[in-house]
């Protein structure tokens, strides 16, 4: 007998991402009897408001999930690592939103628009990975069109915003900005040189092939939720003075030929997928009409001339919601609705 409400536990509640599931979880009225907030030992003690109530912020410690149904994990990597199995043995289904688990063959890493099944793998773990924020967008993209015609590459250029590094990295692209116009000087300490009016093309740390750990996840994570090993794919990933929503410019060469007409069609009728494709009334996507948002946006489609069977296009998303956020609320209720 499915239950009337579920105790949810946010771990890393105070930072932009567990912020974000707070306010989605409130939006889409999912069933909560009780909400525990748990954050770092600086964090506890304080209260944050959800639905017109004040909730007193926990310490994340071994004993934080004890009567808790579902975690929904945004406390990093490392945190994940050491708190997720200490969830799942207290009997809670963790969703985690960081890269600890998601390429571990016993964890299902889930877009529940494109692979909801895999989700029953849980239960080997008592965990499912949520994908990375680009990857997410891209492959709410990459989907229908794979349906339609079988992807065998496809080559992707990221524009991500500063909101993907954290609340630091938020404050200094404003303080920069704001020290530009006063001719002020400009002093990097998130990022390794000045984010203001410019781009930098390394997100994560390089690797020994010469890729970032953030193109690498890109390459993987895809393949992995798309359950095609034999997808080529390469990314450039470069972050950008953009608050919030990441861009992301992707060619796809594909085994059947897909027209215009045939994407369009197919990408407006994927659920999460919108399409604003319109060059004659400059109409296209862009990150401050997209934050905020569900859908991931796609336009500036148009065949790729240079092979037999390419597409070119461009999709935006708001990373903090269905980058993040929102992708794990939409785990959760698959979880309550078909598994708990």
């Amino acid at each position: 007998m499915k239950k009337d409400s579920y105790n949810i536990a946010i771990a890393g509640a105070t930072g932009a991402v567990g912020q974000e599931m707070m306010e989605i979880l409130k939006e889409r009225n999912f069933p909560i009897g009780e909400l525990r907030l748990l954050a770092s030992e600086r964090s506890a003690g304080k209260e944050l408001e959800f639905d017109g109530k004040k909730i007193k912020i926990q310490e994340l410690d071994e004993n934080s999930f004890e009567g808790i149904d579902i975690a929904l994990f945004s406390a990093g990597g490392s945190r994940s690592k050491e708190f997720a199995p200490i969830a799942a043995r207290a009997g809670a289904i963790v969703v985690d939103n960081s890269s600890a688990f998601r390429m571990d063959t016993e964890v299902p890493l889930v877009i529940p628009e494109i692979n909801p099944k895999a989700i029953a793998g849980y239960s080997k773990k008592g965990i499912v990975a949520n994908p990375n924020c680009t990857t997410a967008v891209t492959v709410m993209a990459l989907k229908p069109l794979h349906d339609l015609g079988n992807i065998k590459r496809v080559i992707a250029s990221s524009y991500q915003a500063v909101s993907g590094a954290g609340a630091q990295a938020i404050e200094e692209l404003k303080n920069q900005t704001l020290a530009w116009a006063n001719s002020e000087e400009i002093k990097p300490e998130a990022f390794p040189y000045q984010i203001a009016f410019n781009l930098l093309p390394q997100i994560d740390s390089f690797v020994d092939n010469g890729y970032t750990k953030e193109e690498m996840k890109l390459h993987n994570e895809t393949r992995k939720i798309l359950e095609n090993s034999e997808m080529a794919l390469t990314a450039t990933t470069v972050r950008v003075p953009v608050f919030r929503a990441h861009s992301v410019s992707v060619n796809i060469e594909t085994e059947k030929k897909i027209t215009v007409d045939e994407a369009k069609e197919a990408l407006n009728s994927f659920p999460g997928v919108s399409v604003v494709d319109d060059p004659g009334e400059l109409k296209y996507p862009m990150p401050i009409d997209v934050a905020g948002k569900d859908d991931c946006i796609v336009g500036r489609i148009r065949e790729d001339y240079t092979v037999e069977n390419g597409l070119s296009f461009w999709v935006v998303g708001d990373q903090l919601r269905k980058g993040a956020a929102l992708n794990a609320v939409q785990i959760a209720e698959l979880l309550i609705g078909d598994y708990i």
